[in-house]
């Protein structure tokens, strides 16, 4: 027997539908080895069913992987939000304050709070272009625990250039922040802790750049228009009902 066809048959006897698990385990040796080459000759006559069985696996463990990477990226306590607070469809944006794309995106999403008002937009900051934009995306979750966030994200997505510390807390001040609270609170082991939870999301849905988008159960990874934008949402609001 090949060594492929040996470990096949390793596989749980309900992918290829042609046997089940008897009530004891009183099969003995020579009836093992007579299951075992049915078992091969059926695998070598019907292919397809061992294909078709492993497609609908991996399809099915994706689906799933997908799912729990969903669920991780809506605990959101402590992310940054704009829009509702408390709409009733919510959209989740993996945003870095250095990524260029994000900030082509910016005036799509306003636009699209602008005109629905049930959505509520959680921004994941998810630095990985830089040290620097792990220092902006602390600010960030830091300016939302002011309730000021609005205006430091509007101030950090209309800049340009690379930000760095000054550009930070430039933006920080013009949003009216307190500097020396929002440097504590940068600082603080809550913030760490929503960063590496929104790394950990990240990694379950195999988002690796930004933007990104989640909407409902649709991963939308990069940048897209408003027109395409409005049609996700509008979509996930029939879903819901």
């Amino acid at each position: 027997m090949s060594r492929f066809f040996a470990s096949m048959i390793a596989l749980p006897l309900m992918l290829i539908g042609l046997a089940t698990t008897p009530a004891k385990a009183d099969i003995d040796q020579k009836d093992r080895a007579e299951m075992q080459q049915v078992i091969e000759q059926y695998i070598k006559n019907n292919p397809e069913v061992l294909r078709d069985a492993l497609v609908s696996l991996a399809a099915r463990e994706e689906a799933e992987r997908v799912q729990a990477g969903i669920m991780l990226v809506r605990n959101d306590d402590g992310d940054p939000v704009m829009g509702n607070p408390n709409g009733s469809l919510t959209v989740y944006e993996f945003s870095d304050y250095n990524c260029g794309y994000c900030k082509r995106m910016f005036a799509p999403i306003m636009q699209m709070l602008a005109a629905n008002d049930d959505v509520r937009m959680v921004i994941k900051e998810f630095p990985i272009l830089s040290q620097s934009s792990v220092t902006a995306a602390k600010a960030g979750i830091a300016a939302q625990k002011q309730g000021k966030f609005k205006s430091f994200h509007t101030e950090m997505m209309t800049y340009r250039g690379q930000v760095n510390d000054a550009s930070i807390m430039q933006a920080a001040g013009a949003a009216g922040l307190d500097l020396a609270q929002l440097k504590q609170d940068m600082d603080s082991p809550e913030t760490t802790a929503i960063i590496t939870r929104t790394r950990s999301a990240a990694a379950a849905l195999t988002i690796s750049g930004t933007p990104a988008l989640v909407i409902g159960d649709t991963v939308i990874p990069g940048a897209i228009g408003i027109e395409e934008l409005q049609t996700v949402i509008d979509k996930e609001r029939t879903k819901q009902g």
